[in-house]
């Protein structure tokens, strides 16, 4: 095994050679930059919940069958606002920005909490697979397409007593009149709208292109929920094209398959630790 320092500087080495870099990201990225949904961040934002329905993370109150959808969207109002409109607990996105920043870069995610545009990643640049917590889209749906909900989840926010919303401010579709709920990717009533698949196509030719270029596919914080996105895909990018790297960063869980092991750089190492490493 390479001395961790050793890892640094070929990683390193291998962003300033690269004429690509695909990023792949999962939750553990932003885990490391403070969206941990255990612990004190539950404990300080839904210690009411918790009390009331026996809830013990943010995670599992999003499965949570909540009786009436008054305290469905209650949960949800602050879920969304919790981990979407307020603000980014640390600067590990930008840090990600500064080493990225002047590259021709793209963001492939299966985050939700839109840390990458936040940050003030391009949005062109960016393909959000499973969703935004951002947006609402109708529950059955009637129609593909989809409503940014920033205005509504904040009246949620305030006029919110006893874990529940008034019956009035519950969303509902513009079109056919019946409940919206959030653009995640749980079933398959997910609505992939326009944006979703311009992006989709942007990504797609990005990926295209990459594999004739000399290529950094930088896996950040993916484990192994769904690895069809990024994890598999980058493996088999990497053994197609011989002037690629495939990095992986991930604490605990930094593995590559043995026939890209030659041309694979695995950190089981805290993000943060590593972007900084690599920017001082």
């Amino acid at each position: 095994m390479k001395a961790y320092s050793d890892k640094i500087q070929q990683l390193r080495q291998a962003l300033t050679q690269a004429d690509a870099v695909l990023i792949g990201a999962g939750s553990g990225l932003s885990a490391a930059a403070g969206f941990t949904y255990s612990g004190e961040r539950f404990e300080k934002h839904f210690s009411d919940f918790q009390k009331k329905y026996g809830i013990t993370d943010i995670y599992s109150g999003g499965f949570y069958p909540f009786p009436t959808q008054e305290e469905f969207w209650a949960w949800w109002s602050r879920h969304i606002y919790v981990n979407r409109y307020m603000p980014i607990p640390n600067d590990t996105y930008q840090k990600l920005l500064s080493l990225v920043k002047g590259k021709d870069y793209f963001v492939l995610t299966t985050n939700v909490d839109h840390c990458f545009q936040r940050a003030g990643f391009e949005k062109e640049r960016l393909f959000y697979t499973q969703g935004d917590y951002g947006l609402l889209q109708c529950r059955e749906p009637c129609h593909a397409k989809t409503y940014d909900n920033e205005a509504i989840v904040k009246k949620m926010r305030e006029a919110e007593v006893d874990m529940r919303i008034p019956t009035e401010l519950i969303p509902k579709c513009p079109v056919c009149g019946r409940e919206m709920t959030l653009n995640l990717r749980c079933d398959d009533t997910f609505v992939q709208d326009e944006g979703w698949y311009a992006a989709d196509r942007r990504f797609e030719a990005f990926a295209e292109k990459a594999l004739k270029k000399k290529t950094l596919y930088l896996e950040l914080g993916v484990g192994y929920n769904t690895p069809g996105i990024i994890k598999v895909p980058f493996w088999h990018w990497t053994a197609q094209n011989k002037n690629a790297v495939y990095a992986c960063v991930n604490q605990g869980e930094a593995t590559a398959p043995a026939e890209i092991a030659d041309r694979s750089l695995c950190l089981n190492n805290d993000i943060n630790t590593v972007l900084e490493d690599l920017l001082s």
